[in-house]
């Protein structure tokens, strides 16, 4: 089955539009401060792909606010919301992501209580601070986790990795999320390099 495309991580207007033109199921801009991929007050360009919102641990009244300013279709949530988080917002008309970050201690007990509550989980790798890391992590650990819901394939995913993630036969998975390893700078895409692995791929 043909996966989605998300390209994470954009800020400039002119790369926003040229990425759009490649087709991606979603672009994500993110409003977490300390990333270096922060959106800021910025206003996103007309697109044809989804606007996925990032927030880490954002309150919801701030969260919905910004959602509606920008007219985010996907709210994506990457700090230690609950599962009454996610009820809230998807009763409020978005669709709703949940990101996980996993290492070999990561239990599919962990998840299971936001099963039916996001249309989207996301995994990327455990690291110290929240967000993507760029670091892959052991998708061997999917063959338990896939199970419980949908997902999209997060965390270090590069150029050359086209082939494997062509080749995985994993439960749910539905998309792959690209961000740093595509990257010119911070938040400036290599658009050459994303038309090539979703030319390859999909």
């Amino acid at each position: 089955m043909q996966k989605k495309i998300k390209i994470c991580g954009m800020r400039e207007k002119d790369n926003i539009l040229q990425a759009d033109t490649l087709n991606p199921d979603y672009l994500g801009f993110i409003f977490y401060p300390p990333s270096p991929r922060f959106f800021g007050t910025l206003t996103i360009p007309e697109i044809r792909a989804k606007k996925v919102g990032v927030f880490v641990n954002e309150p919801v009244n701030s969260l919905l606010r910004i959602a509606n300013k920008h007219t985010l279709d996907v709210i994506q949530l990457h700090g230690n919301e609950s599962p009454d988080v996610c009820r809230t917002l998807r009763s409020s008309g978005y669709e709703v992501w949940k990101a996980f970050n996993v290492n070999e201690f990561t239990k599919k007990d962990e998840l299971i209580p936001f099963a039916g509550l996001c249309d989207y989980f996301l995994f990327d790798a455990k690291t110290l601070q929240p967000g993507g890391s760029g670091k892959k992590f052991n998708w061997e650990l999917l063959l338990e986790l896939s199970s419980v819901n949908q997902f999209f394939l997060s965390g270090g995913i590069g150029p050359e990795d086209a082939d494997r993630i062509k080749e995985l036969n994993i439960q749910n998975l539905a998309g792959v999320d690209l961000n740093s390893r595509f990257e010119i700078a911070p938040a400036l895409k290599d658009i050459d390099m994303l038309a090539a692995f979703i030319k390859k791929n999909y």
